[in-house]
């Protein structure tokens, strides 16, 4: 084996000495090694190659998502899925905030002027909701687990009125049994067995599909493991997992808000129900996509 020394290379590469020398001290060049303070470098070394500089654009509504959350960017694809996930999804569990006023505390950590009386909750669950949309966006591509799935909860339910309530378990499975459309749910003290059962099925499968996903959705429901904030939680794990598998997000909005609920009571009777609303409320966020020129 022949060897060549730096100035050699460096030219033949067309280099500095100083560029070369780093490679070899990096490891970059197999096969150089120094003598003394001479770098030996085998005649046949290859160029390394060099990384491109140039930032590459996010590949990836998840890859978007992150990177305007880090930079804090107003009135992209973060903002949007910041306000409509939240303002739909607490309207639906009885917020009296208009989607305005959530828009202002998103924005401004205001509330705004208004001319009607504001419950204090409301105000609380929406500023927690973004801090959990951020969670979702943070971790998407992390497993599932009853841990994570009570820091959602934990994060959306901190500082309410019910964390206040010694019966009110805030980031912990309900204390108390409790219904959901008028249909009994898991008792308490088989939350954790029905979790854990749920989880395990779940991810028995390595890739998920649209019906994985609200199957999911649907069980979780009807185990209601917490006292209340189990439609929200579970949207949110909904939109994380559709994030994490690639399959394009849903908001589902106050005109979806009826089918929606009675897709989840005839799932295990008819399926149709519940996927052509979420396949409805995907079209919806597909314009959102398009407008930002988002691929999916």
């Amino acid at each position: 084996m022949q060897y060549l020394s730096v100035a050699q290379i460096a030219n033949k590469w067309k280099l500095s000495e100083r560029s070369v020398r780093n490679y070899c001290a990096e490891g970059k060049i197999p096969g150089a090694f120094l003598t003394g303070k001479t770098w030996n470098i085998p005649e046949d070394a290859q160029k390394p190659a060099r990384k491109n500089k140039k930032q590459t654009a996010p590949a990836t509504l998840l890859d978007i998502l992150k990177a305007e959350k880090q930079s804090r960017l107003s009135g992209g694809i973060y903002h949007k899925v910041q306000i409509e996930l939240t303002f739909n999804s607490n309207h639906m569990e009885g917020s009296t905030l208009t989607h305005e006023q959530t828009r202002h505390i998103f924005e401004t950590a205001t509330i705004g002027i208004t001319d009607h009386s504001v419950n204090v909750d409301d105000i609380i669950v929406t500023a927690n909701h973004f801090r959990c949309i951020d969670s979702i966006i943070d971790r998407a591509n992390a497993a599932l687990s009853e841990n994570y799935i009570k820091e959602l909860h934990f994060l959306l339910k901190s500082g309410t009125g019910d964390s206040r309530k010694d019966w009110f378990a805030v980031g912990k499975y309900k204390k108390m049994p409790n219904e959901v459309g008028g249909m009994e749910t898991t008792l308490p003290e088989n939350v954790h067995r029905d979790m854990q059962s749920l989880l395990s099925a779940y991810h028995a499968k390595a890739t998920k599909s649209l019906e994985d996903l609200l199957d999911f959705h649907v069980r979780f429901e009807q185990i209601h493991p917490f006292q209340d904030g189990n439609g929200r939680v579970g949207r949110l794990i909904m939109f994380k997992e559709c994030l994490k598998y690639g399959i394009v997000p849903f908001i589902i909005e106050d005109a979806l808000k009826l089918y929606y609920y009675r897709g989840l009571k005839e799932w295990d009777r008819e399926k149709g129900y519940l996927t052509d609303t979420c396949l409805s409320a995907q079209d919806k966020f597909k314009t959102y996509l398009d407008y930002f020129r988002i691929g999916y």
